[in-house]
């Protein structure tokens, strides 16, 4: 049975976001082991039956210390698991944890730099050098015969070079959602139009936009009313304040109701999802919302794009313009047709690209490839091994 390492920052995103990819491998025949910074969530992924190693690397220090120390664990868990593949996911553990495996001759790396984050939002000279050292390593010195790609959308492989139809890229519906679990159901009473957003408390996912466009819309006219599910991130340094977050839900019509556990209620309970988002691999709540039957409000950029095309799933907004926000906001208050239209339609794009069905499918076939030709180019080496010994006689 060959050994599958997933290198992963948190607990909980491996839980929230990879079951469905971490079952498709298991189902492929591998064994899995699960390496990540463990808090709440241990029990649950050991409960799935995988298999999980403590991996404390603290993602909001950037400092050479921390990134050497965690080089370090990294090293040492290789070392130990001896794994036939190693998974990284998320730009940091791609930047380290497959440096590490290249250099400990891991068999086969398989490369995941979801979101890219604050690294390709940002456009300071500093984080401009950061981004094409990071482009080289991912996009040159990283890929060969042995590595593979997988990306959420089609315009990140275009950013480390690499063309999303060359056979080492696979582009996959993000982490899959389950149908069974949001079901589309009627819209709530209105007025007002209720507007959800749900994410983490970070200024890059519009969480300040939103309040303003809210409160921009409401003194244009209109019955809108914004609640934010979500807490703040102590390891982002972009993260709200639990204090920021109170003050934003005293204002008129703003509410912060703080993390919740139960996001197919929203959807029931609410009429619109909105993600003013900078940049996104693929948005997880927006598909959420989707597979729920909801419309949606995005950013037009990276990863919301992908979920939503203007005026057919849902109404797409430039980036920081409150303006067209609150006018998208009105017209939707306005129109409860062109909700139920834009939500089937974002219902049916989920049904067809994003279930949790699709992805399982789809990486459980890019499991059972990838080990097979790890296989042939194992005996492909040994056959030439053999053949370089029989001409040394």
């Amino acid at each position: 049975m060959p050994k599958l390492l997933y290198l992963v920052n948190e607990d909980w995103f491996f839980l929230s976001h990879f079951m469905p990819m971490a079952r498709a491998a298991r189902a492929a025949g591998y064994e899995i082991v699960i390496a990540a910074r463990l808090r709440d969530h241990a029990r649950q992924l050991k409960d799935q039956g995988f298999r999980v190693v403590s991996l404390e690397s603290e993602r909001r220090s950037l400092g050479p210390l921390e990134i050497v120390r965690t080089m370090s664990r990294i090293a040492g868990i290789v070392r130990a698991e001896q794994p036939d593949v190693v998974h990284c996911i998320t730009l940091r553990m791609v930047m380290l944890g497959a440096v590490v495996s290249r250099l400990a001759g891991s068999a086969l790396l398989v490369l995941a730099p979801t979101g890219l984050g604050h690294l390709w939002i940002e456009d300071g000279p500093i984080d401009r050098l950061i981004r094409r050292g990071t482009r080289i390593i991912v996009g040159r010195w990283l890929k060969g015969p042995n590595t593979r790609y997988v990306f959420e959308n089609s315009e990140d492989p275009v950013e480390f070079g690499l063309d999303p139809s060359d056979p080492i890229v696979t582009l996959v519906g993000g982490a899959g959602v389950s149908s069974a679990m949001f079901l589309p159901a009627p819209e709530p009473d209105a007025p007002p139009l209720k507007v959800a957003v749900v994410a983490r408390m970070l200024e890059s996912k519009g969480i300040a936009e939103s309040v303003s466009a809210i409160t921009r819309a409401r003194a244009l006219g209109a019955p809108v009313e914004l609640y934010l599910f979500g807490e703040p991130d102590p390891s982002n340094p972009r993260s709200f304040t639990e204090a920021e977050l109170k003050a934003f839900g005293a204002a008129e019509g703003v509410h912060w109701q703080g993390p919740t556990d139960d996001v197919p209620r929203v959807w029931r309970e609410h009429h619109v999802a909105m993600l003013l988002s900078a940049r996104e691999g693929l948005p997880r709540s927006l598909v959420e919302a989707a597979a729920a039957g909801r419309t949606i409000i995005a950013s037009d950029v990276t990863g919301c794009r992908e979920v939503v095309r203007d005026g057919i799933e849902g109404l797409l907004v430039p980036l920081g313009n409150i303006e067209a926000t609150a006018r998208a906001l009105i017209r939707l208050a306005e129109n409860p047709a062109l909700r139920a239209r834009l939500g089937a339609a974002a219902h049916k794009r989920f049904c067809e690209r994003f279930t949790e069905e699709a992805v399982r499918r789809t990486m459980e076939v890019f499991y059972r490839v990838i080990v097979m030709e790890a296989a042939m180019a194992a005996g492909s080496d040994r056959a030439s091994a053999d053949t370089a010994r029989e001409r040394g006689r």
